[in-house]
C-alpha cells in the first residue's frame, strides 16, 4: 500500500544540511514528494510504499544532522499526488514561526580531513566549510539563511563549488558559505602601518614565525578579532595585558589538543567532552602546579581558560608550527566591545604588531563562550559562540515582549511565540560603545524575529544603562526588582512555575527599600515575590568605590559594627590606608554617600580584603573570585564553622547577622591562622546560615512550597552551590540550580521576560 504524509520539523533544521539529509532519505526509501524551507521550519512532503515512509520517519526522529536540533515533529496523512520524483524546492517565507537559526559550529573532522589532504583542492584553505561546520549566526544579514543573505553574497561561487552545492548527495548541498581558493575570501598578513607582507599559507607561515619571535598578533576570527602571543613567553604576556589594559583578569589560551592541554591541567572525561564538543567553548580546568606556563596567564588563580582549534585558520597556525598553545583574547581593551567591523582595524593595529585578517565580512559579532564543570553538571559563564542564538522553549506568553537585562555580563532576551531568543554574552554596559554595541544587536534581534516591543522589561535600578536604552525605544516600560528576576530566571530554567523559596546569593542588586540587596531568601514565582529573609545592611563607603576597592567595603563592616575597636581594626589591616579610614569613619557617622548593602559578594570582597587577599579588585568579582581559589577543597564531613544570629526584624522578616563570623575571622587573622583555614571555615558558615535560615522559614511558614531554586552570581563558587544543594536535600527540600543559563546577570534578562509576561498577561497565581 502506498501512502502520502506530510511533515513539518521544526527546531534548528536550517543551515544544517537537513534537506540534503531528507533528499538521501527519499533515495535509501524509494520515496517521492518534495522537501521545502520555510522560516521556522522544514516542510516534507513524501509518497511511497507505507512500511518504508514509516521507516522514513523513523531515522528522520532518531538519526538527524549532527547540528540539528529537532523541537517538534507534526505529521499528517494527506491524499497521494502522484509525485514522479523526490526533489528540494524553493525556500518560502510565508511563516510568523521562530526563525531557528544555526549557531556557528567548530570545523567537522571531514573538513578538518580535507584541509591537511595534500590531494584535495581545498588543502589549507582557510576557510575551508560543509553543511555541519563554519559560519552561521555571524555571517546572516536577514533570513531565510540563504547565501544571498549572508556576507558571503560577495563571493560568487566557481563552478565546482556550485556543482557540490547543488547536487543533494554532496555534504556541501547549500552549504551557505561554501567556497575555495579559487572564488572564497583570502587571509593576508598586515605589518602595522597596515600594508599587506604575505597571503594564504604564506601569511600562516609568516604568523607562525612572528608568534614564536614574541610578537603580538591581530587575528579576525568568526566573530571578531583576537589578539594572540605565544603563551609560553612571560614578556609578551605582559606586554598584551598592557596593550589590553588587563591586568589581573584571566587569559583564555588555545591548545593544540587535548594532549597538549593535559600537560599544565587535570582534565576529566567530562571536561574532555565539553572542550571537543561541536560548540568547543573556553573550558575553565584546573591548574597543574609545575610551572610549565607563566603564572601572568591568569594571576592569584588555580585555574586556566582553555580551548581548542575551532577554524581551519587555528588549525593551520598549530600544523607542523612546533606551536603547542597561544593566548587567544578579544581584541579590545577592557570594557569595551568585541572588535569586529574592518573599520577598526586601526584600533586593533595600536595593541599588536601585525595583523591577519581575511575579506569575509562579520555581520554578528559574537565572544567565544566560557563553561566550567562543577562535578554534576555545566556551568555556563559566558553564553555565545556555539550555544546562541537557541530558542529556549517557555509555557510563558512571552510573545513580542523584550527584557534588557542587567547592566554587567549583559544580555537581552526577544520574545517571539513560545520561545525565548537570548542574546549573545554583550558584556558591562559602563560606557558609550558598549551601550552602542547592545543597541545595535538589539536593533538585528528584532528585524530578524519580527518583534515590535510594545512591552519592555528593565532592572528596577534608576541609574542602569537599559532604563535609559528603553526611553528610547517608546514602549511601556515593566521595571523587574533585580533578584526577583535571578530567581525566576532559575525557576524558568528548570521549568518550574509553582511559587517556590530563591536562595540568591549575588552581587548588587537595587532592592525595593531603596538599600542594596544580594543576599536573600524570596518566596514567589514570576507574578510576584515576597522578601522573607535578608543579610543584615552594613555602609558600603563611596558606594561603586567600595565595589572597586573592597578593603573599604570591609572598613565599612568593622567601623560600623564596632566604632572603636572596628577602627583600631582596620588601621592594623590597611595600616598604609590610615588618612582614607579617618575619612570613611566621617562618612559613616554622617551618613555622606555610605549606601546600605547587604549582599553576598560585597561579604566576600571584604573578607577577601581582610585576609590580604585582594585590595583592590581590577575586573569585576575579582576578589571574591581570588578568595574561593585560595582555599584547597574544604572536607565535607568537617562541621567546624564560625558563629552567626538569626533575627527578626520590624518587618517580620527573618536578619542574617555575620557580625559574630566577622569577629572570629579578624581575630583568626591577627592571631596567624593559614587562610585556606579560614576560607574554609567561612565557606562553610555560609553553607550552613543559608540551611538554617530556609529551616528557620519553613518552620514558621509550614505552607511553603519546599522547592528550593538558586540564583545569583556567587553561585558560582562551585563548593557553595553543591554543600547548599547536598544539605537542604539532606532535609528533605527539593532543590534545582542553572542548567542552560549562568547563574549570574547573564541569565537575568530571561527572569525579566517570564515576570514582564506575568505583568502583562494579568496570570492570576497569589503566593
Amino acid at each position: 500500500m502506498r501512502k502520502a504524509l506530510k511533515i513539518i520539523v521544526t527546531g534548528r533544521i536550517q543551515g544544517v544540511g537537513f534537506r540534503p539529509f531528507v533528499y538521501s532519505l527519499s533515495i535509501k526509501y524509494d520515496l517521492t514528494g518534495t522537501v521545502q524551507n520555510n522560516i521556522g521550519c522544514v516542510i516534507i512532503i513524501v509518497e511511497g510504499n507505507g512500511k518504508k515512509v514509516s521507516d522514513m520517519v523513523n531515522e528522520l526522529e532518531i538519526s538527524p544532522p549532527p547540528l540539528s536540533k529537532i523541537n517538534e515533529i507534526r505529521i499528517n496523512q494527506i491524499p497521494l499526488n502522484g509525485y514522479q520524483e523526490f526533489s528540494i524546492i524553493s525556500s518560502e517565507i510565508s511563516s510568523d514561526a521562530v526563525p531557528w537559526m544555526s549557531p556557528d559550529a567548530a570545523i567537522c573532522k571531514h573538513c578538518l580531513e580535507e584541509l591537511m589532504d595534500p590531494h584535495n583542492r581545498r588543502f589549507q584553505y582557510p576557510f575551508i566549510n560543509c553543511t555541519q561546520c563554519g559560519p552561521r549566526y555571524t555571517i546572516i544579514e536577514s533570513l531565510p539563511y540563504d547565501r544571498p543573505n549572508t556576507t558571503m553574497k560577495d563571493f560568487e561561487m566557481c563552478h565546482l563549488c556550485r556543482e557540490e552545492y547543488e547536487n543533494p548527495l554532496n555534504r556541501r548541498h547549500h552549504a551557505q558559505p561554501i567556497c575555495c581558493p579559487v572564488c572564497g575570501p583570502t587571509v593576508t598578513l598586515h605589518n602595522q602601518r597596515g600594508e599587506s607582507i604575505a597571503e594564504q599559507q604564506r601569511a600562516v607561515n609568516q604568523t607562525v614565525d612572528l608568534l614564536k619571535q614574541g610578537k603580538i598578533i591581530g587575528i579576525k576570527g568568526i566573530g571578531g578579532y583576537h589578539l594572540a602571543c605565544d603563551a609560553y613567553q612571560e614578556r609578551v604576556i605582559d606586554q598584551l595585558r598592557l596593550s589590553k589594559k588587563r591586568p589581573q583578569r584571566p587569559l583564555a589560551i588555545m591548545a593544540k589538543s587535548v594532549d597538549v592541554a593535559r600537560k599544565f591541567c587535570y582534565i576529566s572525561s567530562k571536561e574532555v567532552e565539553m572542550l571537543t564538543s561541536l560548540e568547543m567553548p573556553i573550558v575553565v580546568l584546573k591548574r597543574k602546579r609545575d610551572g610549565l606556563l607563566p603564572e601572568n596567564l591568569s594571576p592569584g588563580l588555580s585555574t586556566l581558560g582553555i580551548m581548542l582549534p575551532y577554524t581551519p585558520l587555528h588549525h593551520l597556525l598549530f600544523e607542523n608550527s612546533g606551536l603547542e598553545c597561544m593566548v587567544m583574547t578579544s581584541a579590545n581593551s577592557s570594557g569595551f566591545p568585541i572588535q569586529y567591523k574592518d573599520e577598526s582595524l586601526p584600533n586593533i593595529q595600536e595593541m599588536c604588531d601585525y595583523l591577519l585578517t581575511h575579506n569575509r565580512n562579520i555581520h554578528f559579532p559574537i565572544d567565544d563562550s566560557v563553561v566550567q564543570y562543577n562535578g554534576e553538571n555545566t556551568l555556563y559563564l559566558r553564553r555565545a559562540r556555539g550555544f546562541v542564538p537557541d530558542p529556549l522553549e517557555t509555557n510563558a506568553k512571552v510573545d513580542q515582549l523584550i527584557a534588557l537585562g542587567g547592566n554587567q555580563k549583559n544580555t537581552f532576551a526577544v520574545g517571539k511565540r513560545n520561545y525565548i531568543v537570548m542574546s549573545p554574552h554583550i558584556g558591562d554596559l559602563e560606557n558609550e560603545e558598549m551601550i552602542h554595541s547592545f543597541e545595535e544587536q538589539l536593533h538585528h534581534f528584532k528585524e530578524w524575529l519580527g518583534v515590535e516591543e510594545p512591552y519592555i522589561a528593565v532592572d528596577k535600578h534608576p541609574f542602569y544603562a537599559s532604563n535609559s536604552i528603553a526611553e528610547k525605544l517608546k514602549s511601556k516600560v515593566i521595571p523587574i526588582q533585580h533578584h526577583h528576576a535571578h530567581h525566576v530566571s532559575c525557576m524558568e530554567d528548570n521549568r518550574l512555575e509553582e511559587p517556590c523559596i530563591g536562595i540568591i546569593l549575588d552581587g548588587t542588586g537595587y532592592g525595593d527599600d531603596g538599600h542594596i540587596w544580594g543576599f536573600e531568601f524570596l518566596y514567589g514565582n514570576g507574578h510576584s515575590f515576597e522578601r522573607l529573609a535578608h543579610l543584615q545592611y552594613t555602609p558600603l563607603p563611596g558606594g561603586e568605590k567600595a565595589v572597586k576597592e573592597p578593603w573599604r567595603n570591609a572598613v565599612g563592616m568593622l567601623l560600623y559594627f564596632w566604632p572603636i575597636e572596628g577602627k583600631e581594626w582596620s588601621t592594623k589591616l590597611f595600616p598604609e590606608k590610615s588618612k582614607e579610614i579617618n575619612i570613611i569613619e566621617s562618612m559613616i557617622n554622617n551618613h555622606i554617600n555610605t549606601p546600605m548593602a547587604g549582599t553576598c559578594g560585597r561579604l566576600f570582597d571584604a573578607i577577601s580584603a581582610i585576609l590580604g587577599i585582594c585590595l583592590t579588585s581590577t575586573y569585576e568579582g575579582e576578589a571574591a573570585i581570588k578568595l574561593s581559589d585560595a582555599m584547597d577543597e574544604p572536607q565535607i564531613e568537617s562541621d567546624e564553622s564560625y558563629s552567626f544570629h538569626l533575627e527578626t526584624n520590624r518587618k517580620n522578616q527573618t536578619q542574617l547577622d555575620l557580625s559574630p563570623m566577622i569577629y572570629q575571622i579578624i581575630q583568626d587573622k591577627f592571631n596567624k591562622h593559614p587562610n585556606t583555614k579560614i576560607i574554609q571555615t567561612f565557606l562553610r558558615t555560609i553553607v550552613s546560615c543559608c540551611v538554617q535560615t530556609v529551616q528557620r522559614l519553613v518552620e514558621n511558614r509550614p505552607e511553603l512550597n519546599r522547592t528550593v531554586v538558586l540564583s545569583g552570581g556567587s553561585f558560582q563558587n562551585i563548593y557553595l552551590v553543591r554543600e547548599i544543594k547536598r544539605r537542604l536535600q539532606i532535609e528533605g527540600f527539593n532543590v534545582h540550580t542553572h542548567k542552560n543559563l549562568p547563574c549570574h546577570d547573564g541569565g537575568l534578562s530571561v527572569g525579566q521576560i517570564i515576570i514582564a509576561s506575568h505583568a502583562v498577561n494579568k496570570v492570576p497565581m497569589d503566593i
